[in-house]
């Protein structure tokens, strides 16, 4: 049920398109036919009035392409499929662990670099190369190296999309090319993300920044623990309560639950 509020809340808002199963989504914590429920249930709410995102990301290529159908088969628009963690590999490796991801789908391929929890970046020259490949149409850019983003967005070609991964940063990456954001805020605050990247299509970057700035306490803040400890606990103040996150996920602190009520305090002013 909460799910199934969560998801109408998003769509409320007038959001783009939905994502199920990224790192938000405690995705690495569940099982496979959890998996599958959480697909064909998101599917069934969406109804396709936006396209649905599914995170099928995985250190192990077998098991990324075997995620990767699973999602085709139950009705995803594109997959989000983050670089390996842990075991990592090359850019070479890289090259060709979405490359046979992508060749083994249909479906419209969202590369996801976040070097930050997974040890690994996405060299600007490798993102060129993976363009290439006919349905790797985007990357999701959780780096925060703004000089390597710049760098890719030099280069991209047009039907390439560049989506920022960090919530604090869309309106400067909007402002040099980039297409959008896959947002962590959004879950609790859709229609204030939703304004920001209407605003920034618009190209009035001057309310953008005015609503940027007022929102980046709120961001520091839910991101003061790894998420999506910070969101899950925004989302509970918001009586949005998502339940109880799986070890070895905790609770968040005490000392930084009081800094996201004040900084959400001020967000909403």
């Amino acid at each position: 049920n909460a799910f199934k509020r969560q998801i109408a809340s998003q769509l409320d808002a007038k959001i783009d398109a939905l994502l199920v199963l990224g790192t938000t989504g405690e995705s690495s914590t569940l099982d496979p036919h959890e998996l599958l429920q959480i697909i064909e249930f998101a599917n069934g709410q969406i109804k396709k009035r936006v396209p649905l995102i599914v995170g099928t990301g995985s250190n192990d290529t077998k098991k990324a392409i075997k995620l990767a159908k699973m999602a085709q088969q139950n009705g995803a628009d594109s997959i989000l499929v983050v670089t390996p963690y842990y075991n990592k590999c090359t850019q070479q490796g890289l090259l060709e662990h979405f490359k046979a991801i992508a060749q083994s789908v249909t479906l419209p391929v969202i590369i996801y670099n976040v070097p930050s929890r997974t040890g690994l970046n996405i060299a600007p020259e490798t993102v060129w190369k993976l363009a290439k490949i006919k349905n790797v149409v985007a990357l999701k850019e959780a780096s925060g190296n703004i000089n390597q983003i710049v760098n890719i967005l030099h280069k991209l070609k047009k039907n390439f999309s560049l989506y920022s991964g960090d919530d604090g940063i869309v309106v400067p990456l909007y402002s040099m090319g980039s297409n959008g954001v896959i947002s962590v805020l959004s879950n609790a605050l859709p229609q204030q993300m939703v304004s920001l990247t209407t605003l920034c299509k618009k190209k009035d970057y001057t309310n953008a920044s005015k609503l940027q700035l007022k929102l980046l306490p709120l961001i520091h803040a839910i991101f003061s623990e790894i998420n999506p400890i910070g969101i899950k606990a925004l989302l509970k103040i918001l009586d949005k309560d998502s339940g109880i996150l799986r070890l070895p996920l905790t609770s968040m602190s005490e000392r930084n639950l009081i800094q996201v009520k004040k900084a959400y305090s001020m967000a909403i002013q």
